[in-house]
């Protein structure tokens, strides 16, 4: 998860503001840095095994949904992941890469439902450190293996897996083209990239801070329109794009009539204390439509990017 700063001619929007992006290794390595800051929290696995502990949990006997209330760091929780695998339609054969892989919930959930290989990509060390000893923890470690990298410049030999996998991870990347062309790099002719984001979508900008970024610069929304119009540019065949906006909001209504004292386990021990606001904004901006919420999968072609595909 890297905002790049190398966006060349093309406009990220982002909220109302329209970011042209500066070239330069000196400010893309700050950008990266400033993302790693705002999901780093130190001491985090700490945190969630004392969390584990209150909650009545087993902490050397985990099980992926012991941990799913906390580690399926998306608006929709642990449904995105069911809905993203059946979209996908994953197989126990598929070597699958989770790009923005945080804590490791979505690649342990698929490891253990469908018995298939996981390497997790995430540019936050802490975030790839405490996803190991959880998955130790799940006993899932011969499935799943972890590595700090940036999604821009993947240390993976090309055509190297049957999925990649990412939930909500492009919305702080402003440089999407080349995002989606690293995307097809790694997976094979065929492949499945299955993603979910937030997306813009009246055009006005969002309220902050939100859990990607506590502040506009660090923020690069495109509309459903555009995402599907980048993607398929990078040489992908859309073949499904879902909007689950209204599903979300349902969902956060649902809680939020059940909210009592805060639950013992959930996202807010990830966030850190700008949690509770967070979440208040992400749901606040559904509502309001300011933002919007997409699922899909494209396939890769075996032509080069540029290539005319039928929309799905």
């Amino acid at each position: 998860m890297v905002a790049s700063d190398e966006a060349g001619d093309e406009a990220c929007v982002s909220g109302q503001r329209i970011c042209t992006a500066s070239t330069g290794s000196e400010m893309e390595m700050a950008s990266a840095s400033a993302i790693t800051d705002h999901y780093a929290r130190a001491g985090l696995g700490e945190v969630i095994l004392e969390a584990l502990k209150t909650a009545g949990k087993d902490i050397d006997k985990l099980t992926p949904d012991d941990l799913a209330p906390l580690d399926e760091h998306h608006p929709r929780g642990r449904s995105s992941t069911v809905d993203l695998a059946r979209l996908a339609a994953i197989k126990a054969e598929d070597r699958v890469l989770d790009l923005g892989s945080g804590i490791g919930g979505p690649s342990r959930y698929l490891a253990k439902t469908f018995g298939c290989r996981v390497l997790g990509i995430d540019l936050t060390p802490e975030f790839c450190r405490v996803a190991a000893m959880l998955t130790e923890r799940t006993g899932l470690t011969e499935k799943i293996q972890y590595q700090q990298g940036d999604a821009l410049e993947m240390a993976i030999a090309d055509q190297s897996f049957d999925v990649v996998w990412s939930q909500e991870v492009a919305m702080n990347i402003a440089d999407r083209d080349r995002l989606y062309a690293e995307i097809r790099r790694v997976l094979k002719p065929g492949g499945r990239y299955v993603f979910a984001d937030v997306v813009a979508s009246d055009g006005r900008s969002p309220h902050f801070p939100v859990p990607w970024a506590r502040e506009p610069s660090a923020s690069f929304l495109l509309t459903a329109e555009g995402t599907r119009q980048k993607i398929e540019a990078a040489g992908f065949y859309l073949r499904a794009l879902e909007d689950q906006t209204g599903d979300c909001i349902a969902q956060q209504k649902a809680r939020a009539n059940h909210a009592g004292s805060p639950a013992v386990l959930g996202i807010h021990i990830v966030l850190g204390r700008e949690g509770p606001r967070m979440l208040e904004n992400t749901a606040r901006n559904f509502e309001e439509g300011r933002t919007g919420l997409v699922q899909g999968v494209a396939v890769r072609s075996a032509e080069p990017h540029g290539s005319s595909w039928p929309r799905a």
